[in-house]
């Protein structure tokens, strides 16, 4: 059985905000190389997670990078309705985000033990 721990332990920062008046972006942010690493590889962050996690499709996602110089993880969702608009209820795209928080990554496994 895998252990696992979650995104929001591994992570420095996750938010979200908005990208002008009809998307929202997301930041997963990691205070080093080795964590941004073990996730990135884990796949427990991708296009397809996103989609799956949020229950949208695909061609609301207009962003997805991995921004190796931050140690960071990016993507962008299209609105269903613009911000302020009839029926929106987060202007500002800032709560978002915590559907990310309980995200499972698998714990590394340390390698072979030496007697």
């Amino acid at each position: 059985m895998t252990e696992h721990t979650t995104l929001g332990e591994l992570a420095k920062t996750v938010r979200s905000k908005n990208a002008g008046t009809d998307r929202i972006t997301f930041d997963i942010i990691f205070a080093d190389q080795d964590t941004y690493d073990h996730v990135r590889q884990s796949q427990a962050v991708t296009r397809q997670t996103v989609g799956e996690l949020f229950g949208i499709s695909d061609d609301r996602i207009t962003d997805f990078v991995e921004f190796d110089p931050a140690f960071a993880i990016k993507f962008t969702l299209k609105r269903l309705a613009s911000s302020g608009g009839p029926g929106e209820r987060d202007v500002f795209g800032c709560q978002q985000y915590p559907p990310l928080l309980s995200v499972p990554v698998p714990v590394p496994t340390s390698g072979p033990q030496s007697a």
